[in-house]
């Protein structure tokens, strides 16, 4: 008998929760049999002192898959494993009702039960289906795309393409920090990285097919009210997409997204797993070209088998980040404000990149501007690279995950206007569900004490 176990790890912060084991034995010949046991799983990457932890705040990047998500997953890998597209028999069709249950619940949840659900393997997958399914359907007259300058490589890649391929694609440019440091003063109200709606209409016509913006931008947060951009994009007929990636499951959603068409995103984004995300449709009249075929699944929009265990934990982890909404997003902005103060009281002439948030904004709006958990810092005379290296216990960025291979600084921050060496200089943080206020302090701390240590080694 062949045995291969998973050794008992530990959570951070204490966490508990119950982990299946699966031991495979190979003892009655060619048909592989399956053990399955609860196995008691405490303080993952915990160490004996708090000063060793490992302290995670990339949370834009990825989060932990809830261990309430697990749970929710493991029946469908052991148990409901039957393929989904296999009807001929009680098992394919028990997966079947699951992953209809599935999405009929992520429709109530995202607001939209009248709307339909394409499963995908995630956010990437999702805005691909969106821009050149719209842009390249056969039936689709219109020519022209527009799209956000900052917002994720995913919608800038794709429109690249499309546009080699004839398509006219025209970016959109965000209001950048000296326009709103010369606009206070008139009352401007839209926050840096934000797109405006005048700079919208100007480029609208009645030969966009589809315009396509990020909800919460992954590098500094910024967050767009979508509504009147919805408004002036149906009046000229044009589709309105939104990449949602880093806003589903960490605002109240239905407050700046009503409108939309097309919603694109992930589930590893809202502590569920990699490799499963969705693209919401909003509105019966999209039409879509598929961008994978072969087998027809989905009503022939995405063909491959469906991840049942995947989609199933995206469900749970969407009900869990709704239900909790409301306590969380609180949580989270205090950590972020306690992040910000530790740092600034460490730190002479720190700068905040991207939008304020409402207890620093002179402005009258009483919604977010800002993602939660996101801080994006500019280091005064230090190379943000650097600096994270001097800190190998605090996982952080300088920049979008899909984009740290790149030597360039980040094109979110060029876009907002700043320049390339106050780029270079800054780091962005992503707080998250299971980082503590200690984690927070511990982590100012160390980032506080090798900046020092640089600038008395640059100096």
């Amino acid at each position: 008998m062949a045995n291969r176990a998973i050794r008992d790890v530990r959570l951070p912060n204490g966490l508990l929760f119950l982990f299946k084991k699966a031991i495979f034995n190979v003892a009655w010949g060619d048909t592989p049999v399956f053990f399955y046991q609860k196995v008691n799983v405490s303080r993952l990457f915990q160490t004996d002192s708090i000063e060793a932890q490992e302290i995670y705040l990339d949370n834009h990047a990825t989060t932990a898959v809830d261990p309430r998500v697990v749970d929710a997953m493991v029946p469908m890998m052991i148990r409901q494993y039957a393929n989904a597209g296999s009807i001929t028999h009680e098992p394919g069709r028990l997966a079947a009702r699951i992953l209809e249950q599935a999405k009929g619940q992520m429709l109530e949840l995202l607001g939209t039960p009248q709307g339909d659900l394409v499963f995908t393997s995630g956010a990437t997958e999702s805005v691909n289906l969106a821009l050149a399914g719209v842009c390249l359907h056969p039936r689709q007259k219109r020519r022209r795309l527009l799209i956000g300058s900052i917002d994720h490589r995913a919608v800038l890649d794709c429109a690249r393409k499309l546009h080699k391929s004839g398509l006219s694609v025209q970016s959109l440019q965000p209001q950048q920090c000296l326009q709103v440091q010369s606009s206070e003063s008139q009352g401007s109200s839209t926050p840096i990285g934000a797109y405006r709606i005048e700079s919208l209409q100007e480029h609208l016509s009645e030969d966009v097919a589809l315009v396509s913006l990020i909800l919460g931008n992954n590098e500094i947060g910024s967050l767009q009210d979508m509504r009147p951009v919805a408004d002036l994009c149906h009046s000229y007929g044009a589709l309105l997409h939104l990449d949602a990636t880093q806003a589903v499951g960490k605002i109240h959603f239905d407050a700046l997204s009503t409108g939309a068409d097309l919603v694109s995103f992930s589930a590893h984004k809202f502590y569920g797993p990699k490799g499963v995300g969705g693209l919401l449709i909003c509105n019966d009249q999209v039409k879509l070209t598929p961008q994978i075929v072969g087998g027809g699944q989905q009503n022939n929009l995405r063909s491959g088998t469906l991840n049942t265990a995947g989609i199933v934990g995206m469900a749970k982890a969407l009900e869990v980040a709704i239900a909790e909404i409301t306590t969380e997003l609180p949580r989270i902005v205090q950590l972020r404000q306690q992040l910000w103060k530790r740092l600034q009281s460490g730190i002479d002439g720190l700068k905040l990149n991207g939008p304020s948030w409402l207890e620093d904004s002179r402005s009258p709006r009483t919604t977010l501007e800002r993602l939660p958990g996101n801080l994006n810092v500019q280091f005064p005379s230090v190379d943000g690279q650097s600096l994270m290296l001097r800190v190998p216990s605090v996982a952080l960025s300088s920049g979008s995950a899909c984009s740290s291979a790149e030597p360039q600084p980040s094109h979110v921050l060029l876009g907002i206007g700043l320049s390339e060496d106050q780029a270079r200089c800054s780091l962005r943080f992503g707080i998250g569900r299971f980082n503590t206020a200690s984690q927070i302090d511990l982590a100012a701390d160390l980032i506080i004490s090798a900046y020092k240590e640089l600038v008395d080694f640059v100096g």
